[in-house]
């Protein structure tokens, strides 16, 4: 069988890699792709949001199956015009995007459905938004509606941010047209968690659990970023709130899809604040979350290929999804600057790995046969082993075998992780 992935970063090849364990396939094609991942996959120069050049390729290349992993492309109508000339795919509808595509629509489908989330107003002026933030409760959370490279949330602790906030978003549109609409929200505390979902429509399959490390800088300093590292699983999800996140946010969610007509089929992403009233939403992504994917699908014990088929044909409940009982952890190397300016440019170099690494590539362009690096987030170096602790050091030991001038990453992935585990087991 001959598959598409849709998108080219370190999400992508985690994709990928998993989906070379199935012995059906006999090609797979990544578009765009990257350099690291051109070891994997053919790629083909057409990038995730042309979707005409995508379906055109399909066609051509006669592509039995399509994965589409980005936000943009999902939101645009991917799958819809893929399936359209009879493509199954994996990715929910354009109608489904919305889910992620809009944080508008999110919000009132979980106040129609009575799905925990903070509380909010909605505005599509500025001069009422700053109305209403000249008396609101600080600190607050100032959302742009649609899709922003995930760096569309704000939050402010003082007035003055919060005004500052509107008129970057609002009135200089730093994200374009994300933000016409804005949505103000109470201001939550509590663990995250990410937990991504397999969903048909009917049935929804949480994956393990993880903990994303957004900020740039070592104890949770620094800018916001996509994402430079992730565990799993994540130890404050335990089974007990795994159970009331199933009955309260999960399978109200996919059900509310379907009753408003557009029935989410494919990855879907909760990230949660476990809070003193229990486990909201903070918000929903309509695909593998980057870099958690990264730790998730290297878990996982069935085979991709057959569960994404299962979510396309409306048949996941007939499936085992089976997770391995260890941990992972991915520390993603980035460009020094990021996420704001950088240079690119310079060669990777990789020694001999060891058993239990991956290396997953993101920000990375081939040249004379030698990978170099063109982008913030350049690759992220996955370990798995019996316990997170182990995972932890392995990741850290096996990524002393790349360097790249001008590269960084934190050294304190998993720490906060490992730190409950230990108080965990001294309460125990």
């Amino acid at each position: 069988m001959k598959v598409m992935v849709v998108g080219g970063g370190g999400r992508e090849h985690a994709i990928i890699d998993k989906l070379k364990e199935n012995k059906e396939i006999t090609s797979i094609y990544a578009l765009p792709g990257n350099g690291g991942i051109s070891v994997d996959a053919v790629c083909v120069n057409i990038g995730a949001k042309d979707i005409d050049k995508i379906v055109s390729f399909a066609r051509e290349e006669k592509i039995d199956y399509a994965v589409v992993a980005p936000d943009d492309p999902l939101v645009l109508g991917c799958v819809d015009a893929l399936q359209a000339h009879g493509i199954p795919c994996f990715g929910p509808s354009k109608a489904a995007a919305q889910i992620e595509g809009s944080k508008v629509f999110a919000k009132n489908l979980m106040k129609k459905y009575h799905i925990p989330t903070a509380e909010y107003r909605v505005f599509d002026s500025a001069e009422a938004a700053k109305e209403y933030l000249r008396e609101a409760p600080l600190p607050t959370v100032i959302k742009a509606d649609g899709l922003a490279l995930g760096k569309g949330v704000i939050i402010a602790n003082t007035r003055e941010e919060a005004l500052d906030a509107v008129s970057s978003l609002m009135e200089d549109k730093i994200f374009g047209a994300s933000g016409n609409r804005i949505v103000i929200e109470e201001f939550l505390t509590g663990p995250e968690v990410s937990v991504l979902s397999f969903t048909d429509g009917e049935t929804v399959v949480p994956m393990v659990s993880s903990m994303d490390h957004k900020r740039a800088l070592d104890g949770d300093k620094g800018l916001n970023t996509g994402g430079m590292g992730t565990v799993a699983p994540n130890p404050f999800y335990t089974k007990k709130i795994a159970a009331e996140c199933m009955e309260t946010i999960f399978l109200p969610t996919v059900r509310a899809m379907k009753a408003e007509g557009c029935p989410f089929k494919g990855c879907l992403y909760f990230g949660l604040m476990l809070t003193e009233k229990g486990p909201k939403v903070i918000e929903y992504n309509c695909r593998f979350g980057d870099p958690e994917t990264q730790v998730v699908l290297p878990l996982l014990k069935s085979d991709l290929f057959d569960i994404m088929r299962a979510v396309t044909e409306g048949s996941l409940r007939d499936v085992a999804v089976e997770f391995d009982d260890k941990a992972a952890c991915c520390v993603v190397m980035a460009s020094d600057g990021y996420p704001k300016q950088y240079r690119t440019g310079f060669e990777i170099r990789m020694s001999a790995g060891e058993p239990g690494c991956k290396v997953f590539f993101a920000g990375v362009k081939t040249d004379g046969g030698k990978l170099y690096t063109a982008g913030g987030r350049v690759l992220g170096l996955t370990a798995t082993a019996a316990t997170l602790p182990a995972a932890v050091k392995k990741a850290y030991s096996c990524l002393s075998n790349l360097s790249f001038e001008n590269a960084f990453y934190r050294k304190d992935i998993g720490q906060k992780a490992i730190s409950v585990l230990e108080q965990n087991a001294d309460e125990a």
